[in-house]
Order: structure tokens, then C-alpha cells, then sequence
């Protein structure tokens, strides 16, 4: 389905804690990331699109259980993982456990950002649940964030069968029209978009 830059706006309030919190009372992995084949596949797309072979220190907003996150480890010297659902922290932490250089924080975007620089940014399927105003603070604290040089990498879910959602075509839209940020990589998928955007120098 043909899509067109404004086709869609974000939802008028941020998707709330207790939205994701309840999804995962209902069911430990809500999205069935651990299992899902189209997930795996969209991971390993994600690793392979990374422009370098090792960052100095990582930063992944809503990592919900830490399968993403597990990945990117052997990628970064240190890696700081974070989700506002305190039931999708631990299970991470528990997760990468036995990996030292990874640390897994509860934090809600876009009021708990952290303070740190990052050269390697990954968020994934969670922009599109924002407000504009959210959307924006969030967009704009992560390119603060966010090294000289260093890059961000956004990959989410494109709704191919329902066209005027507000989903991963509207959020990449958003982060691309960032002044600081450079597209380095393009990828488009049946199901998902990935882009490597990088600040500039």
C-alpha cells in the first residue's frame, strides 16, 4: 500500500505504563520475541546493518525482555538497556545475567533518559506508541545522546495491510527529519523498516 509523509499522526496521548504492564501480566513475552521467526530474522537484519564492527558503549530504550539486547552485547564494550515495565527489566537482567559489560535500567521515555553519551543508539518497535510531543522530546533527547559520529539504528513493524496507522513509516519520517542525523543505511522489509542514521560530526 502506497504511503505518503504525513498520512498518519501519532496517537493523541503516549501509550500508558499500565497499557504494557498488563500485557505483560497476561503473558511473560507479550510480542513472543524469543519465538517468532519474523523477529529473529528482523535481529539479525538489525546486526548486520550495525556500520561498525564495535562501539565503545550501547544504548537500547525498550528492550523489553533482553533478546535484542543479548545480541548486541559482543557489539559494545558496554551496553545500557532499558524498559518501563518493571516485569520486562527483570526478566532481561536475568537474561544476560552472566555478561558483566551489560546493565539493564527501568526507565520511561521520554522523562528517564539517561544522562550518558552513547555512540551507538538501537530502538526498536516503540516510537509509534508516543504522543507528538513525546515523540519529539524523545527523537530530540536521543540525538543529544547520541556521539559525533555515533549511530542510531531504528527498525520497526510497517503495517503493510492497514495503511493510515500511525506505525514504523510515520516514526522513521520523524527521526530522519532530525537536522543532526545523517541516513546511512535504508532497509525495507515486508513487515518492517530499518534505518542507521548518523550525528553529524
Amino acid at each position: 500500500m502506497t504511503r505518503a509523509p504525513g498520512d498518519a499522526q501519532p496517537p493523541s496521548e503516549s501509550f500508558s505504563l499500565d497499557h504494557f504492564t498488563n500485557l505483560y501480566l497476561a503473558k511473560d513475552d507479550p510480542w513472543d520475541n524469543a519465538t517468532k521467526w519474523s523477529d529473529q530474522r528482523k535481529y539479525a537484519v538489525t546486526l548486520a546493518s550495525l556500520p561498525r564492527r564495535k562501539y565503545r558503549s550501547g544504548y537500547e530504550p525498550g528492550c523489553a525482555v533482553g533478546i535484542l539486547t543479548r545480541m548486541l552485547a559482543p557489539r559494545c564494550e558496554a551496553l545500557l538497556a532499558a524498559d518501563a515495565v518493571t516485569a520486562a527489566v527483570e526478566q532481561a537482567r536475568t537474561f544476560v545475567a552472566d555478561l558483566p559489560h551489560v546493565r539493564v535500567e527501568e526507565a520511561l521515555l521520554p522523562t528517564d533518559l539517561p544522562n550518558d553519551t552513547f555512540d551507538l543508539i538501537v530502538v526498536g518497535d516503540l516510537l509509534y506508541y508516543l504522543s507528538a510531543d513525546d515523540l519529539a522530546a524523545t527523537i530530540n533527547g536521543l540525538a543529544d545522546r547520541l556521539e559525533p559520529e555515533g549511530d542510531l539504528v531504528s527498525v520497526h513493524f510497517r503495517d503493510r495491510e492497514n495503511g493510515g496507522s500511525f506505525d514504523g513509516f510515520n516514526a522513521h519520517e520523524a527521526l530522519r527529519d532530525h537536522p543532526a542525523l545523517t541516513p546511512v543505511v535504508h532497509h525495507e522489509d515486508d513487515w518492517f523498516l530499518l534505518d542507521v542514521l548518523r550525528r553529524s560530526a
